[in-house]
């Protein structure tokens, strides 16, 4: 004899065997998939991708991840080597020896962990001042 609780129980069952079979998607099956409800249903693709993201997310693995945190390294300060320790102790606040120590033991890194946006402008700074940078 079923239960009142069985119609319930076998939703739950239901959408916890969807949401398996969506996370073994690859990406071109769940951007497929998102046309497919998007053309046949007129469920929008943002829908689909939020059910499709963990399944993209598990097929690119940790190395596709975004970058977040970016080092900028100074390669070589250039024959302007005054101008690039001015920059150095603009960007870091150290004294004037200790951003001198740290030009002159190119390559080493000026910041770490910062954002896309501030190393970008960082590293236009030391270019401008003379400087080789690379950001990390």
């Amino acid at each position: 004899m079923a239960t009142a609780d069985a119609p319930a129980r076998e939703f739950a069952d239901n959408i916890k065997n969807l949401g398996e079979e969506i996370v073994k998607l690859t990406v071109l099956e769940a951007k497929a998939l998102g046309d497919y409800l998007e053309e046949v249903h007129g469920i929008k693709a943002a829908a689909a991708a939020v059910a499709a993201a963990p399944a993209a997310a598990a097929e690119a693995g940790p190395a596709a991840a975004e970058k977040t945190e970016f080092d900028v390294v100074l390669e070589n300060s250039g024959a302007q080597k005054i101008q690039v320790i001015k920059v150095v102790r603009a960007a870091t606040a150290l004294g004037l020896k200790e951003a001198k120590e740290l030009v002159d033991g190119a390559p080493k890194a000026i910041k770490t962990g910062i954002s896309k946006e501030d190393a970008e402008k960082l590293k236009k700074e030391l270019e401008d001042a003379g400087g080789t940078v690379s950001i990390k």
